[in-house]
């Protein structure tokens, strides 16, 4: 046979690239468990951004003899969006991935999936979110991806027919592991996959917004920007959150959230609002105005610091400083 006869051997795809970024802030024990679950993982590498920890974790990670572990230890708290827009930079810079997972300190994989998502077809996305649950098994509410109703017809109309966020947000049915991807416009940094060509593109979350919101609006802009991102069921992750619902309403504590919480979610629907931003805003005022009733004697300083956040939200003041929110949180009324 002639060396041109001779058949090409079949090419082997190079192994992917897959590093876990885990943003953490004195929680110790449940990033003990986070990590101890990674480093079970088929995982090339896991950066630790420790947001200023002062309940041993710089010990704990410096006790840890692993290859694949970085620590970053940075001297102040600057909440998730800063530890995932610093760490996810520094992933990039220093590691060049093929892919990066996100997660707080509480999230993590269920066993195996590390190994299970290098083992599938993932031409055309350019980020893939996990389906996160609770340890007990149940959809993790605060992780439910949406398509958002501004942009989609069908979502807008059943939105409209009384639907509520269950006219937007994926049903317990999309979850099933069986169920095949579906395209989604929002979802969490807890199981959340990012290309690197989608990180190119879309850049890294905005520090400045300090806690909540921060994925909602990144994976927004990835959407505006024409990246395509996609909802895995067959993917699993837990979610161990500390949030407590009182009688199914959230109530934030410390006082502070409260700012940061609607201050982001009204730059969200900024975004994804569009021309019906303004419209929607006197609704917006309302329903949030609304919530303060389950503050119950906290009721007042829940509405001045809702007053503040909303201010904020409209001028899309994002300079304020923490130490001052924390203040206003604390006056007495």
């Amino acid at each position: 046979m002639r060396p041109d006869q001779i058949p090409p051997a079949s090419a082997v795809p190079a192994r992917q690239i897959i590093a876990a970024l885990v943003v953490t802030h004195d929680r110790l024990e449940r990033l003990r468990v986070t990590l101890s679950r990674l480093l079970a993982e088929d995982l090339d590498h896991v950066l630790v951004f420790d947001n200023a920890s002062g309940d041993g974790t710089r010990d704990y990670l410096g006790g840890i003899n692993d290859p694949r572990l970085i620590a970053v230890h940075h001297p102040v708290n600057l909440g998730g969006a800063g530890g995932f827009a610093r760490g996810l930079r520094q992933v990039v810079e220093t590691l060049d991935p093929d892919w990066v997972v996100l997660m707080d300190d509480d999230g993590r994989p269920a066993p195996g999936q590390i190994a299970h998502f290098r083992s599938l077809d993932l031409r055309g996305w350019d980020a893939l979110g996990a389906a996160v649950l609770t340890p007990g098994g149940q959809v993790c509410e605060m992780n439910r991806p949406y398509r958002t109703p501004f942009w989609r017809l069908p979502e807008f109309l059943r939105t409209l027919a009384g639907a509520g966020r269950r006219g937007f947000h994926l049903g317990d049915d999309d979850y099933g592991p069986e169920s095949g991807p579906v395209e989604i416009d929002m979802t969490s940094f807890v199981g959340l996959f990012l290309s690197r060509a989608s990180i190119a593109r879309a850049g890294y979350p905005d520090e400045r917004l300090f806690i909540y919101g921060d994925d909602q609006l990144y994976t927004l802009e990835m959407r505006r920007k024409g990246l395509r991102i996609g909802f895995l069921p067959e993917i699993r992750f837990e979610h161990d959150t500390g949030s407590i619902q009182s009688g199914g309403h959230l109530v934030l504590r410390p006082m502070w959230k409260v700012y940061y919480m609607y201050r982001n979610a009204l730059l969200a629907y900024r975004v994804a609002a569009g021309p019906w931003f303004w419209p929607l805003l006197p609704v917006l005022a309302l329903r949030w105005r609304g919530k303060a009733r389950h503050y119950g004697p906290d009721a007042a300083r829940y509405r001045r610091i809702l007053q503040r956040a909303f201010r904020d939200g409209l001028h899309q003041r994002l300079d304020r400083p923490h130490s001052e929110i924390v203040a206003l949180a604390g006056k007495r009324d």
